[in-house]
């Protein structure tokens, strides 16, 4: 544990458990920074090529950034091709080369015990429970609309919920879809009805998990067999993922009224989830104040999404890369320090508007290729 990436992680611990940073999140970034330039051949040479010196940074906010598309032609890391015993493959389109992030046995247990503690602390604040780390009600279920983890065991994002399945509950998460024979998510109609109407006796809340795809996958198969469920009041919905590249998009209103009304979950309590495989830590919808943008006009603005401490996201302009300022529309660039071995600082093609410590999340931008989870059930 001596090297400076390792010695790093173990600090990292306890700040999951206890939800708050060690140092200021610029002292840990600067210092995290100076370990990936030594460590990370990739990320060295790619600044190097842009002209850059790593010991030239002074501050937390010119750190060097990798675009995300990046993670599909580079090994992306600082493990060795002997420590490398995971990776996980970005959901794209078919014809698509996916990104690709390593995991090694320090590198994994550092992502799970972020999105675990990300995940306490943020599901539950935007379903509702402001202030509570941790669910309103002991005893809720894991269920999801996607394949089982043993599946598919390239998503970061149905391995996230295996992890938070498993520490819920001894039998772990209930897996409502399947693989295709073309390999595509689909729903399994049956043992969805079957696994969620045990719950209502019971009367035991169920959190489900599902991409956008998913859900109106499910959606489209419950109205056309004329099924509605009310599941156990606390009950919850956790969505993540788009639609580019698959047939016609819902708006994300549509989607949420379209869920309420199938399984009788309050729109208040479907939240959203933003991750990337390329990342280890998640940002989840919350309630915010109303806002307003100087580049899009004056309107409401009630959800907005927020990282955990040890992640940060910066709003930057596509044309001079620096910071757009407060209400303005930029791309969303995001540091998150649980990339130990990987690159800390990760730069999206995702469109956003910082408000405050929470990101208005616009969509991707209109050069972006298509990606996400979502893609992978249409």
């Amino acid at each position: 544990m001596s090297d400076p990436l390792s010695s790093f992680a173990q600090r990292l611990f306890p700040a999951f458990r206890e939800h708050r940073l060690p140092a200021s999140f610029p002292e840990l970034a600067l210092e995290l920074f100076r370990a990936q330039w030594r460590s990370n051949a990739a990320y060295r040479r790619f600044i190097e090529a842009s002209g850059l010196s790593g010991d030239a940074i002074q501050r937390w906010e010119e750190i060097p950034s990798i675009p995300a598309g990046a993670f599909k032609e580079l090994e992306i890391t600082a493990l060795s091709p002997a420590e490398r015993t995971r990776v996980f493959y970005s959901s794209g389109t078919t014809g698509h080369r996916p990104s690709r992030h390593f995991h090694g046995l320090l590198s994994l247990p550092v992502y799970e015990a972020s999105l675990e503690a990300g995940f306490e602390m943020g599901f539950w604040r935007g379903a509702g429970d402001i202030g509570s780390y941790g669910p309103p009600v002991a005893g809720w279920i894991p269920a999801s609309l996607t394949p089982p983890a043993s599946d598919v065991p390239h998503s970061s994002w149905v391995h996230m919920v295996d992890r938070l399945g498993a520490k819920q509950d001894v039998a772990g998460t209930r897996y409502l879809g399947r693989l295709s024979a073309g390999g595509a998510w689909e729903l399994d109609l049956d043992l969805t009805t079957t696994t969620l109407s045990t719950c209502l006796p019971a009367g035991r809340p169920v959190v489900l998990f599902g991409t956008a795809f998913n859900f109106v996958h499910l959606i489209e198969a419950f109205d056309g067999a004329g099924i509605a469920l009310k599941l156990p009041a606390g009950s919850s919905v956790m969505e993540t993922g788009g639609y580019k590249g698959r047939s016609r998009e819902w708006e994300k209103m549509e989607l949420r009224s379209a869920i309420s009304r199938c399984l009788g979950v309050p729109e208040d309590r479907i939240v959203g989830e933003y991750g990337m495989s390329e990342l280890s830590s998640q940002a989840y919808e919350e309630p915010m104040a109303t806002g307003s943008t100087v580049d899009l006009g004056t309107r409401a603005v009630s959800r907005g999404y927020r990282f955990p401490p040890w992640a940060r996201p910066l709003v930057i302009s596509p044309e001079t890369g620096r910071l757009v300022g407060e209400g303005k529309t930029g791309l969303l660039r995001i540091l998150d320090l649980a990339n130990v071995w990987s690159v800390m600082a990760v730069q999206t093609e995702d469109r956003a508007v910082q408000r405050g410590e929470v990101i208005e999340l616009l969509g991707r931008a209109a050069v972006a290729e298509p990606r996400g989870c979502s893609l992978m059930a249409a």
